[in-house]
């Protein structure tokens, strides 16, 4: 039997939804140490029997590898921990490649995250929640080849997308003593699966000049002051990159009570406060656990009435975690 933990996962933007030099896509993120996916697993004779909530997500997941593998014993899998799916936190990636690397490992099967994922059918527009699997930390990926013959020819999100994860351009430890405070609040409506699909069909091809003012901002900004830990700069482009491309489209579909929650945070001494993903998951990343405290109250005060949760954690520079139980 084993146990295997996962990450979650920060998805800070996409980088480019234009496509103008041959490539769409392209990913910023970081992960997380909680929330986490524990899952326990072994083999059976036959057959794949989950327990816990999400089984039919893991069922499917399992299914695909024990065909590509030619596997015939079955699995017995126990979802111990989890979290919510559709909250911008990449449940879906961390759920099935869990599941598939539990039962690689149980066969002894030497092979990669990113061969797993596309198995599993994950990593199709974004390539962050697979590189915070395989490698934790902080990432950036270069995207997919865009056009006739390429390995996308239109703009779609993961869930709807079959291109292989894209390369990852940059990989880099997250400070450790940077604290990261999420608020996750009660989202009146998750976007994912066909509304996900025609918002991508919406709005795309994004600008130019916004992929081009996104770019600077991360490659004279972002990675700079990450090296440099300055979290002050740090912060400052993650509050740029809230404004400009793809991720401000995320953030207009987002209802008020969403963005007043932003607002109180910011208020309360954060730095700067971004959405992941699609949301509603907010964040922030501080320096000292009495601020990250004082963010965490006025957080939770905010979402009494409306419903959520907050949560101070840090980043996961090691990505899965594999343990032999017997």
């Amino acid at each position: 039997m084993i146990r295997v933990k996962t990450p979650s996962r920060l998805h800070i933007t996409l980088i480019d939804l234009n496509g103008k030099l041959g490539r769409i896509d392209g990913g910023v993120g970081i992960a997380l140490e909680e929330p986490s996916i524990v899952l326990e697993a072994e083999l059976i004779d036959n057959g794949i029997k989950v327990e816990g909530d999400d089984s039919g997500r893991a069922i499917e997941a399992a299914k695909r590898v024990l065909k590509a593998y030619n596997l015939k014993r079955g699995l017995h899998l126990r979802i111990l921990q989890k979290y919510d799916e559709h909250v911008g936190l990449g449940f879906g990636t961390q759920l099935s490649l869990g599941t598939a690397f539990a039962i690689t490992n149980l066969h002894r099967i030497s092979v990669s995250p990113r061969e797993l994922a596309e198995i599993v059918g994950r990593g199709g527009t974004s390539g962050i929640g697979v590189a915070a699997f395989e490698f934790g930390g902080f990432i950036v990926d270069g995207g997919h080849t865009f056009g006739v013959n390429k390995q996308k020819q239109s703009f779609l999100p993961s869930s709807a997308s079959k291109a292989p994860p894209p390369p990852v351009v940059s990989r880099l430890d997250f400070p450790e003593d940077w604290l990261a405070i999420l608020a996750i609040p009660r989202a009146r409506q998750r976007i994912h699966g066909s509304l996900e699909v025609e918002l991508f069909s919406k709005y795309c091809p994004i600008p130019i000049d916004e992929v081009q003012a996104l770019s600077h901002i991360i490659l004279m900004k972002l990675l700079p002051s990450l090296v440099e830990k300055d979290i002050v700069e740090f912060g400052d482009a993650i509050s740029k990159i809230q404004n400009v491309g793809f991720k401000k489209i995320e953030l207009n579909l987002q209802y008020d009570e969403v963005k007043e929650i932003m607002k109180t945070m910011a208020e309360a001494g954060a730095y700067s406060v971004g959405l992941s993903s699609f949301g509603p998951t907010l964040y922030t990343f501080v320096d000292s656990k009495k601020k990250a405290s004082t963010i965490a109250k006025a957080a939770e005060d905010d979402m009494k009435e409306k419903g959520g949760k907050v949560l101070i954690t840090k980043a996961n520079n090691k990505g899965v975690e594999l343990s032999q139980l017997s």
